[in-house]
């Protein structure tokens, strides 16, 4: 490994290494998926084939070389510490080149298409302590194993050509649905770099914290973790129809999920047995990846998606779920999402909703849900 004598320092803490990993050990199911509906985009291969040979990626290397400072041993040498640390934990054999950027705003990218660089902001490195950082280099050093870094660099190449084509009506059409395709696979890919950032700093606390401060600045003794985690429950939950849809319209644009909804599906992960079993040694070699169905991987990310929407709590996905298993009274569970009606309902009988059938709900004998059936009580 490039550079191994530096691994002989012992990290702060004792944690665990994995080994030939493989990137499908952590990868989000929705990540696998939504890169595999990418490249069935009508023209992406080709649109991917020619981008990969006319962007600037020499230009792009000599610009951070120029106006930003590499990280190394006798510069930001924690984060270069950090760095090596990370690729050691993830087996990753050629540390990527690493760059701290000016910027008073939080953030951190992995691009490239030969060769990853990873780009810290100040803003950031200012932001979070040690272990915080250390999930952000890792989530970093996991874009770059995955090889997320290619389709970033083509994402931020057609964002700057569709602002800069915008005048041309068909031209920028074309663009922008590549474009949008893009932003929802990697939003979908941030989750699976948070689970790598979580093997490599193995603190899940550490994790959550990073995301906080990123949603809501240095102000840590202001805030809790738990009410943020609340936050994103209340965010999935509430609302009606009307909400959901203004859910989807409000992430259409963002490159990234909101960050109460990452801290709270990277909680999970750290609580499910798949993460027990990667931290026992149980994981996916890389050694195995040539093997690996592309079909097989499409099969478990379509049945991720479906309990997603079994156990989600958005309404949308709830309606949706109710459709799927065949529920009734579609019009009035419609009707119900969109203003936001729940509990129980009154029927024109005078009884609630849920009398059994053949039985009434009204002194007339009438059936008290109006059409012969006892009524469901709506979930939403």
């Amino acid at each position: 490994m490039t550079d191994g004598t530096a691994f002989e320092k012992a990290p702060a803490r004792d944690r665990r290494r994995f080994p030939g990993i493989s990137s499908r050990a952590y990868e989000h199911p929705a990540d696998r998926s939504a890169l595999v509906a990418l490249r069935r985009l009508s023209g992406f291969d080709a649109v991917f084939k020619a981008l990969s040979g006319l962007l600037p990626e020499r230009s792009l290397r000599l610009l951070f070389l120029s106006d930003s400072v590499r990280v190394g041993e006798t510069q930001f040498p924690h984060l270069h510490a950090m760095l090596l640390d990370a690729c050691y934990i993830l087996d990753l054999e050629k540390v990527p080149q690493m760059y701290v950027q000016q910027d008073p705003k939080p953030n951190a990218m992995c691009i490239g298409l030969d060769e990853p660089i990873i780009v810290v902001t100040t803003g950031l490195v200012e932001l979070l302590d040690e272990e915080e950082m250390r999930a952000v280099v890792g989530h970093e050093v996991g874009h770059a194993l995955s090889g997320h870094s290619v389709y970033r660099t083509i994402l931020l190449f057609l964002t700057n050509l569709a602002l800069k084509v915008a005048w041309i009506p068909l031209g920028n059409v074309a663009i922008m649905a590549i474009v949008t395709a893009l932003r929802e696979w990697f939003r979908k890919s941030e989750l699976s770099a948070d689970r790598a950032g979580l093997l490599v700093g193995q603190d899940v606390r550490a994790s959550m914290r990073g995301l906080m401060k990123i949603a809501g600045g240095n102000h840590l003794h202001e805030m809790n973790v738990d009410a943020f985690l609340a936050q994103a429950e209340e965010y999935e939950s509430s609302g009606d129809l009307r909400d959901s849809v203004l859910k989807i319209l409000n992430v259409l644009p963002r490159t990234h999920p909101f960050t109460t909804v990452r801290a709270a599906e990277l909680k999970k992960w750290g609580e499910s047995r798949e993460f027990q079993r990667i931290m026992a040694g149980h994981y996916p070699r890389r050694e195995e990846d040539k093997d690996t169905s592309v079909s097989d991987s499409f099969r478990q990310s379509a049945a991720h998606y479906a309990d997603s929407v079994r156990t989600s709590k958005d309404p949308l996905m709830k309606l949706v779920g109710d459709i799927a298993g065949g529920a009734g009274d579609l019009g009035g569970k419609l009707r119900d999402k969109f203003t936001g009606a729940t509990g129980t309902t009154t029927t024109p009988g005078g009884a609630p909703d849920g009398t059994p059938d053949g039985t009434t709900g009204s002194t007339d004998g009438k059936d008290s849900s109006g059409d012969g059936k006892g009524g469901a009580t709506d979930q939403g």
